[in-house]
């Protein structure tokens, strides 16, 4: 029970709202949980990861997290996805265990279930809602145009005043088909063009990029909780690991400050938002 405690408390990405939320995370055949536990303090993990076995790469968490779905066979699964990771040592960031974790739950799922062909993430955009606040209220000289039609694009439909804080927006069909297609481009160009230092300026893309992942797709609704809204606008992205790629993704993206990423990226960088 103590280490069920402490798995729920420190759940930094999709809160646990329930025991029977946190069994079926654990006890579902096609959901796994995976940590890093030092044998002096059994009970606090270091760091932990939720992975849910899927048919395809999950587009939406809702489909990931939903306690009353059909459980799929694991042994049908093609996918692992990784929906969560979580820290709990605060005087341990830096160390880097989240990368040792990731590949470690790799190669164990690897043996365990020789079928699947593909591991990714599905991950939020932690910094997205800063950046376009500041893009939108204290834009530079230097604004890239592709940010500035999509900005125009949002303000147009009214949605740079709500999509970050009415609930109602989401569940609103009509003015997200208005405003799908700008919104994952700036995601892309955010994801893509806009850095700290060498690297990604969102956290969590710098942290899969530095791993040796590469930003598969963007999806768009994919997460309407509050906190999901609030950060991304229900934007959430899939950064997939194939393992021939990882190392050299690893290497190009230190070295190089290049970003691993697929066609479907490249081509919302291509599209023209229309007038």
């Amino acid at each position: 029970a103590a280490l069920l405690e402490t798995l729920a408390e420190h759940e930094a990405v999709h809160a646990i709202r329930s025991w029977q939320d946190i069994k079926h995370r654990l006890a579902a055949p096609d959901r796994r949980c995976f940590a890093f536990i030092h044998p002096q303090m059994p009970n606090d993990p270091l760091i932990f990861v939720w992975v849910a076995l899927t048919d395809g790469i999950s587009a939406r968490i809702d489909d990931v997290l939903r306690i009353d779905q059909g459980e799929l066979n694991p042994d049908k699964a093609d996918t692992a996805v990784f929906y969560s990771i979580s820290a709990t040592q605060p005087g341990l960031d830096g160390v880097g265990f989240g990368s040792f974790l990731i590949k470690r739950v790799v190669d164990r799922l690897c043996r365990d279930h020789k079928q699947l062909k593909h591991f990714a993430t599905l991950s939020p955009l932690p910094g997205f809602e800063r950046w376009l606040t500041e893009e939108h209220e204290h834009p530079s000289d230097q604004q890239h145009p592709r940010v500035q039609k999509g900005l125009e694009v949002l303000a147009d439909a009214g949605a740079l005043e709500r999509m970050f804080v009415d609930r109602s927006w989401l569940r609103d069909e009509a003015a997200l088909a208005k405003v799908a297609q700008s919104l994952t481009v700036l995601a892309a160009h955010y994801l893509m063009r806009e850095k700290y230092g060498e690297g990604a300026r969102d956290r969590v893309a710098n942290f899969h990029l530095s791993n040796g992942a590469s930003i598969e797709r963007i999806n768009f609704p994919a997460d309407i909780s509050r906190r999901g809204q609030k950060q991304s606008a229900g934007l959430m992205v899939n950064y997939r690991y194939r393992l021939k790629d990882i190392e050299t993704n690893h290497e190009s993206y230190y070295g190089k400050g290049e970003i691993a990423h697929s066609r479907a990226i490249a081509s919302l960088l291509r599209i023209r938002l229309p007038d």
